[in-house]
């Protein structure tokens, strides 16, 4: 998702990467992440990855539980799925947030 595209979210649009446990929201977005450092997973290769999980435009997600060592690993429901994932890959999700 460009700059462009996250200004064009709602006010209350966060990164999934940025919330702690009992978060929910609904995803407005999955963006390709720019640059990428060594060893990282390739830009397109994490937006497919992220897609096929279920991180669609509309899915429902709510933030279970984060690994006790600087909150890494993460844990979500994306629907009815349950998905670990690093918090920076996470920072590509936009997600407005839902009241409970």
């Amino acid at each position: 998702m460009s700059s462009d595209a996250l200004r064009a979210a709602p006010e209350s649009a966060v990164r999934l990467g940025d919330m702690q446990p009992g978060f929910r929201g609904v995803i407005v977005a999955v963006r390709r992440p720019s640059g990428s450092a060594p060893g990282a997973t390739d830009p397109e290769e994490l937006e497919l990855r992220l897609l096929e999980f279920g991180f669609v435009e509309g899915a429902r997600v709510e933030v279970l539980h984060q690994g006790p060592i600087s909150g890494d690993p993460i844990a979500v429901r994306v629907d009815d799925m349950r998905v670990a994932l690093r918090r920076s890959e996470a920072m590509n999700v936009i997600l407005a947030e839902v009241s409970a």
